[in-house]
């Protein structure tokens, strides 16, 4: 039988694991269907620090998280393997030590046939997991929900931080140039091209001016006929939503989406082969309330219940 997240009404929320959802921890991907991963970082970060907290923030509000989709109807449980495979032992001294940790742990959990869901950790994590999920799945759509584009040559001389991955993962053929989507960019720039270099490789954006007061479901539904069956990425970075509803992270920007926006999004994209997912940049020392991290949990929660061959009642 699938594991089931522990039952607030048998353990008391505020006890019990520290897993997400509180399902059991494991050591290996082994007869799972979707695995959770923490990656504790902030070393990649150009801004505000502690989103090495985020990971285990996440897990702590996850417990308030119950196993049914009332709303969509989504049972991800009932067919679904899932448990919490901990942290990625990263070298807190050593950003580029750390991406190599990242892709070796992912690469040996994707041994086993699963899908990896992380939390995060800073956004540079995203390019070593998708290393990795690449060399299994082949070249990847993306669906990229952010403020910022992420497509800096360097930052500080560094060719690997929170602000490159998607430029080093065009350059490496690692994603699919016209079958990438970045959703709810904004906020200010260093140059007038600090976007449009990406859109001349091929990626399609959507500034979030132009979502503001409109519902994501038509945008999601595009999507998903542009990308068609071919393995799938959703990376989210929290930053995407306005700071209103996510105060807690490294590099918030005013004017950004709402979370009935985001969990359109998200629920309109089921149906597609997702093969990885991670929620980024929840940086809790800017958000005592916790309020950053529940929200965070939750979007998991609504990938994890739009993965393929989740049932619905």
């Amino acid at each position: 039988m699938p594991n089931m997240p522990i039952s607030g009404n048998d353990l008391a929320r505020f006890s019990g694991p520290q897993s997400f959802m509180r399902l059991p921890e494991v050591a290996s991907a082994e007869g799972l269907d979707v695995g959770f991963i923490g990656i504790p970082m902030d070393i990649g970060t150009s801004w505000r620090s502690g989103t090495r907290m985020g990971p285990k923030q996440l897990r702590e509000q996850s417990a308030m998280i119950r196993p049914y989709n009332i709303q969509t109807g989504a049972a991800p449980f009932d067919a679904l393997q899932c448990a919490d495979l901990g942290d990625v032992p990263i070298n807190t001294f050593s950003l580029s030590d750390s991406i190599r940790i990242i892709t070796d742990t992912y690469a040996a959990h994707l041994k086993h046939d699963f899908i990896p869901m992380t939390l995060g950790g800073d956004h540079t994590l995203t390019l070593p997991v998708l290393r990795a999920v690449a060399a299994k799945h082949g070249p990847l759509a993306l669906v990229h929900i952010d403020a910022h584009a992420d497509v800096n040559d360097e930052m500080f001389g560094e060719r690997e931080t929170h602000g490159t991955v998607f430029r080093r993962a065009y350059e490496e053929g690692i994603i699919t140039a016209n079958k990438v989507f970045q959703i709810g960019l904004r906020g200010t720039g260093y140059t007038a091209d600090d976007f449009t270099e990406a859109a001349g490789w091929g990626f399609n954006q959507y500034l979030a001016p132009e979502l503001w007061h409109k519902s994501l479901t038509p945008l999601a539904a595009d999507i998903k006929a542009k990308i068609g069956d071919q393995p799938c990425y959703i990376t989210y970075d929290i930053d995407s939503l306005d700071p209103a509803y996510a105060p807690g992270t490294g590099t918030p920007e005013i004017g950004g989406l709402t979370t009935p926006q985001a969990m359109e999004l998200i629920r309109g994209l089921r149906g597609l082969n997702i093969v990885g997912c991670d929620l980024v940049e929840v940086s809790p020392p800017y958000d005592p309330s916790g309020n950053t991290a529940l929200t965070g949990a939750n979007l998991m929660f609504e990938m994890l219940s739009i993965l393929p061959d989740v049932p619905y009642r």
